[in-house]
């Protein structure tokens, strides 16, 4: 099991009004399994997608990932835990704009203390993932969106996490440049990693093949998608 939340509650003070976020999430994802994670506004999924990704930590409740609870650990914990088990992607790609994207790319193994050899031998593998290994030298303003993006998963792959966490990861492409990138993920899926997709499109999550939707901080429903995957 790579992931594992009992009874996970958040909440938030706004004044004398307390807001339940989450208020009894029930989670089980295996490892390799490619979940879309849906649900409309403040319905809590972004807040679970923080308390998955070890952003945030639960008011109340257990989370386990990868066999190891993570409830209580300091900020310290959970920024190692982050950089060793879980894969960012955002919508805004989040890249440095003045770096290439070898360096973009190659940053989380400089973070994690790998050294110089193996660290471009790994960069260079996660670009070969994700096909831009001609764009090595370019920076994010010489290239496409779908091209930031994929760079953006090749920095995600690079300290081959546990996890693939992906917030709205096509939300700032066009359609094509969005089939792309989820048609990567598929593949990525394929080849044995976990992906999580956080996305409120049905277009999005119908490449998944496990949809959840959580309403009012709760599973509301928890299904198999379609097996012929999706079309944006």
């Amino acid at each position: 099991m790579l992931i594992r939340m009992r009874d996970i509650q958040k909440h938030f003070k706004m004044g004398s009004q307390v807001i339940r976020a989450v208020d009894g999430l029930d989670l089980d994802i295996e490892k390799n399994e490619y979940v879309a994670l849906m649900g409309p506004s403040g319905s809590g999924k972004t807040t679970a997608m923080t308390l998955i990704g070890c952003l945030d930590t639960p008011t109340a409740g257990l989370y386990e990932l990868n066999g190891r609870e993570v409830t209580r650990l300091s900020d310290d914990e959970l920024a190692a835990i982050r950089n060793a088990e879980i894969g960012f992607v955002f919508q805004t790609f989040n890249l440095l704009p003045r770096a290439t994207a070898f360096q973009n790319v190659e940053l989380p193994l400089v973070y994690a203390g790998v050294d110089g050899k193996e660290r471009k031998e790994r960069v260079w593998q996660a670009l070969r993932a994700v096909s831009l290994e001609d764009r090595a030298t370019h920076r994010p303003n010489e290239l496409s969106g779908g091209q930031r993006q994929k760079v953006a998963i090749a920095r995600a792959l690079a300290n081959d996490p546990s996890l693939l966490l992906a917030d709205e990861p096509t939300g700032n492409l066009d359609s094509k440049s969005g089939n792309e990138i989820m048609e990567l993920f598929t593949a990525l899926h394929a080849q044995g990693n976990t992906i999580v997709v956080v996305t409120h499109e049905d277009d999005i999550a119908r490449f998944c093949r496990r949809v959840i939707r959580i309403r009012d901080g709760r599973i509301e429903s928890d299904s198999a998608a379609p097996p012929e995957g999706g079309s944006i």
